[in-house]
């Protein structure tokens, strides 16, 4: 009789073990820049998805209909126990610190300043959520793009991010990595990012604009880049109106973006 009962045991506790091996791999994503990447890459893992998934600044948000919406709290991890957590910005101290003790691989995207930078992203993100072919093939992808929007060999005409809120982006941003792949010369010579004043908009016109964030329109309604001299000075200069969601993540769909700005090239 005892051995029959361990036998039994034995089967039961195989059982249960295969079954925990079977389950989808559970993914959470913590903010909606790492939606992006969870949804191209485990679009078939039991995801857990941040409450902006299917924002309209959201790359994916098509995408996101069906899947379960969390806040990255505490609370919600304890209750969805994922195997990993993806994030760019999100997740408060206390919850990562619970993470790491329990053990949970989490992938954080890293705020990427070219286009080298993306391709680590999607390898460290393909890497962990065990999609590493998909990741190779969301990367040819981006690649195809890319070379699509590449230059002809001949002087690079000049060319000025701005937003709505009247922002613009110079070296060592993905954005200047993203003009100068479009076959533009940035005019933005100042590092990172900065305020560009509405009156040197106006003594000195880009030949193009690349504008970012116009498509939110209650957003920065008020901003230098929504100024009547601003508007008038892009008219007939505007290589691309880059969609909010192309910019709020630093992932594949900049090449996306890149081509957008290559249609506008002189």
């Amino acid at each position: 009789m005892n051995r029959a009962w361990g036998l039994a045991a034995t089967v039961v506790a195989m059982a249960v073990a295969q079954g925990a091996q079977a389950r989808p791999l559970r993914v959470m994503a913590l903010d909606q820049c790492a939606d992006q990447y969870v949804l191209a890459l485990a679009p078939d893992a039991d995801l857990a998805l941040s409450p902006r998934a299917d924002d309209p600044d959201a790359w994916l948000r098509r995408e996101a209909a069906g899947h379960r919406r969390l806040r990255p709290t505490l609370e919600a991890a304890v209750g969805f126990r994922p195997d990993v957590v993806v994030r760019y910005w999100g997740g408060e101290p206390r919850l990562l610190s619970f993470l790491q003790t329990r053990g949970v691989t989490v992938v954080t995207i890293a705020d990427a300043t070219d286009m080298d930078g993306v391709r680590a992203n999607i390898r460290t993100a393909a890497r962990e959520l065990g999609q590493v072919e998909r990741g190779a093939r969301l990367e040819r992808t981006m690649q195809a793009k890319l070379d699509r929007a590449a230059a002809p060999d001949r002087p690079r005409p000049g060319a000025v991010y701005l937003t709505s809120g009247g922002f613009t982006s110079g070296p060592g941003t993905l954005m200047d990595a993203m003009i100068r792949a479009a076959g533009f010369r940035n005019l933005t010579a100042a590092p990172g990012f900065g305020a560009i004043s509405v009156e040197r908009i106006a003594m000195e016109p880009p030949i193009r604009f690349v504008l970012g964030f116009f498509d939110q329109l209650r957003a920065d309604w008020r901003g230098a880049g929504r100024h009547p001299v601003v508007r008038r000075a892009a008219q007939g200069r505007t290589a691309a109106k880059l969609p909010a969601a192309v910019l709020t993540c630093p992932a594949w769909f900049a090449a996306d973006g890149v081509e957008m700005m290559a249609r506008g090239r002189p």
